[in-house]
C-alpha cells in the first residue's frame, strides 16, 4: 500500500483548454512527462459548508484567504474503502492541504455525524477544530470529475492534472451511491492544472506560450453554486 502525504505546501494554476489543445499540449511535452500512481480515475468529492454557503460565499469574493473542507475518495467507495478527509487552504496564491487518510465508514461518521475521536494527529486536530469553527457544517454537494494525472519526469513534486466530464449533485450525497450528477462544463473542455513548488520548468512554460494557454480562476464547488443558484434556464459562464 503506497504512503500518502498528510500535509502539502504548493502553488496551483488551473487552466481551462479544450481536448485538442491537450493533444496539442502532449505533442510538446510528452517527452517530460509521465503518468502518475493513480493514472486514469474517478475522482469522487464531497464538500461541506454551512447552511448559508459561508466558505463558498467566500471563496467566490476570491479573498487573500479561503478555506475549505471535503472528502475525497478515487473511485466510487465502499464502507471499507480508504478515503481522503481534506482540509484545503489557499493563502497569496499558495495552497496548504492538509489530509488524513481512513475508511470511509470512519470518515462519514466524523463528517456526518460529528463522532470525534481521541487522536493525538495533529492534522486530525485541525480537521476537528475546523468543524468547531464552523457551526453547522454539513454535507452540501457531490463533486465527480474523471482524471488523467501526470508528473514531471525530472521533478516527481511538478503534477498536471486534466479533469473531464466534471458534474455534481445536491441530493443522494452518500459517495457509495455512484457518481451521477449534472454537468459543469461542456464535454469538450478540461479543467487542467499544474501543481509546483514553486516556478514550472521552461519546457511546459513554453509549450503553454505557443499554444496561448493562459491561467484563469476556475473553481469546480465554485460553479456547481453558481449553478445551484442560476435562474430557471439562465447560462451561467464559464
Amino acid at each position: 500500500m503506497p504512503v500518502f502525504q498528510s500535509v502539502f505546501e504548493r502553488y496551483e494554476k488551473k487552466y481551462v483548454i479544450t481536448k485538442t489543445q491537450k493533444e496539442k499540449l502532449f505533442e510538446l511535452i510528452g517527452d517530460y512527462v509521465m503518468p502518475d500512481e493513480f493514472g486514469k480515475s474517478t475522482v469522487c468529492n464531497l464538500y461541506f459548508d454551512t447552511p448559508d454557503y459561508r466558505l463558498i460565499r467566500n471563496s467566490i469574493e476570491q479573498p487573500v484567504f479561503k478555506e475549505k473542507l471535503r472528502l475525497r475518495s478515487y473511485g466510487i467507495p465502499d464502507e471499507n474503502s480508504n478515503v481522503f478527509v481534506e482540509l484545503k487552504k489557499k493563502y497569496k496564491g499558495v495552497v496548504y492541504k492538509r489530509r488524513i487518510n481512513m475508511t470511509y465508514s470512519r470518515a462519514v461518521d466524523l463528517l456526518c455525524r460529528r463522532k470525534i475521536e481521541n487522536s493525538k494527529d495533529q492534522v486530525y486536530g485541525e480537521i476537528a477544530y475546523f468543524m468547531g469553527l464552523y457551526r453547522g457544517l454539513r454535507p452540501t454537494v457531490s463533486i465527480f470529475c474523471d482524471r488523467t494525472a501526470f508528473f514531471s519526469k525530472e521533478d516527481h513534486e511538478l503534477r498536471l492534472t486534466f479533469d473531464g466530464n466534471i458534474r455534481f449533485r445536491t441530493k443522494l450525497l452518500d459517495l457509495s451511491l455512484g457518481d451521477e450528477g449534472k454537468k459543469i462544463l461542456d464535454d469538450d473542455l478540461l479543467v487542467f492544472e499544474v501543481k509546483s513548488l514553486g516556478a514550472v520548468p521552461v519546457w511546459l512554460s513554453k509549450a503553454l506560450d505557443v499554444l496561448e494557454i493562459y491561467p484563469r480562476s476556475f473553481s469546480k464547488y465554485g460553479k456547481a453554486y453558481e449553478m445551484m443558484f442560476a435562474p430557471q434556464g439562465e447560462k451561467v459562464l464559464v
